[in-house]
């Protein structure tokens, strides 16, 4: 970001703080925020997939922009995708690390590498018995919603790439797996094999934070592909689940 600024070694999107600055500063600031401000946009939602979460992204990058010093800056709306980019990155980071700390009631706290080898094995069987439980309880898309969204802070933009439904419908997908949750729903069979293969997926992702294998198992799971692009076609209007 430093070769956005017009002297070097001026720092990256704070790049020093402009000392009160006057009204006519600010407006000039606001003008060039504005134009670019759909294109930042644009940005926020494809890295987060959360219009809310991009919206929160964009006003922090008008507060990074109101402090920065613009007189060093050579490219305004290259300064402001970098700090939008960062800023978003940041968000999804955070919702990495807040898997550590699960707080729905019926996904474990997750695993803890610096454990004993005694604490290890307690949470090993917690996540058996909460993933028999999400299995017996759920169908495999209000699971595959669920797990990534509660347990993972997977924005909803992405489930829905995953299981090709829209947002709304993945939101829908999650509500209705608190709801079976919390009414104990009719309890189904589970085929001892896919449970064993969602766990280990569960505990790879919980241990490494790469996604991509657990997002592979409750995607089949769900009778989806892991991916789907333009050949999926058009989200269903209506989910039956």
């Amino acid at each position: 970001m430093d070769t956005y600024l017009a002297r070097a070694g001026q720092g990256r999107e704070t790049a020093g703080r402009t000392a009160d600055p006057t009204i006519g500063e600010l407006d000039a600031a606001a003008s060039v925020f504005v134009r670019a401000r759909p294109g930042l946009l644009k940005i926020a939602n494809r890295i987060l997939g959360n219009a809310n979460e991009a919206e929160d992204v964009i006003q922090e990058a008008w507060l990074r922009w109101q402090g920065t010093d613009r007189t060093l800056v050579v490219n305004p709306s290259a300064l402001l995708r970098t700090t939008t980019v960062r800023l978003a990155i940041n968000v999804v980071q955070s919702a990495w690390r807040r898997r550590e700390s699960c707080a729905s009631p019926w996904l474990p706290e997750l695993v803890d590498d610096r454990a004993t080898p005694e604490a290890v094995v307690e949470q090993r069987d917690a996540v058996e018995r909460a993933v028999l439980l999400l299995m017996e309880t759920l169908t495999p898309r209000q699971r595959a919603a669920y797990v990534l969204r509660e347990g993972f802070g997977c924005p909803y933009g992405r489930i829905s790439e995953l299981l090709c439904l829209t947002v709304a419908n993945t939101r829908q997908q999650v509500v209705r797996a608190q709801q079976r949750l919390a009414t104990d729903h009719h309890r189904q069979p589970v085929d001892s094999v896919a449970h064993r293969r969602l766990v280990q997926a569960f505990l790879t992702a919980a241990r490494s934070g790469d996604l991509a294998h657990l997002e592979r198992v409750l995607s089949a799971d769900a009778d989806r592909p892991p991916a789907c692009g333009p050949a999926c076609g058009p989200p269903p209007k209506r989910v039956s689940e």
